[in-house]
């Protein structure tokens, strides 16, 4: 959804340029709620104030509330079925080259040096190799940003 907006946001209609989408992205990373709806409502404010807010969230919770209700009645209907379970072990490697193309698209407006570069290393050892809450993580680079960027 993410690398979809930015690429509708940033490159197509041009509303902001990709270090202010990355900033809106880190703010609705923070806050709780969806990521996405939670962007959408940050560009849709930024865009059009109050009034793009709300339709910018109508706008991306409408459509996936129309295929996922559904989509959720059919795999509830189905899931001991041998055909839906095949189905769902498809989709999971693809969600996951999606959320890696999001990281790809939005991360080469990001890794702008090396310091970026050892920050985002440092964050992604944490990850992998302890229970680091992400909450602190995303305070850890922000007091990284502010040491090494000041």
């Amino acid at each position: 959804m993410l690398a979809l907006m930015e690429y509708e946001i940033v490159q197509i209609r041009g509303w902001m340029i990709p270090s202010e989408f990355i900033d809106i992205i880190a703010v609705a990373e923070m806050t709780p709620g969806p990521i996405a709806t939670n962007t959408a409502t940050f560009i849709g404010y930024r865009v059009a104030g109050p009034g793009g807010a709300a339709l910018a969230t109508l706008g991306v919770i409408f459509p996936s509330l129309l295929l996922v209700l559904p989509a959720a009645w059919l795999f509830n209907r189905y899931r001991e079925n041998k055909g839906m379970q095949q189905i769902m072990e498809g989709i999971h490697p693809a969600v996951i080259s999606l959320i890696v193309l999001a990281a790809f698209i939005l991360g080469k407006d990001v890794m702008i040096d090396l310091k970026s570069y050892l920050i985002f290393g440092a964050g992604l050892v944490l990850l992998l190799f302890t229970r680091t809450h992400p909450l602190l993580l995303i305070a850890l680079g922000a007091t990284a940003g502010l040491l090494l960027y000041l």
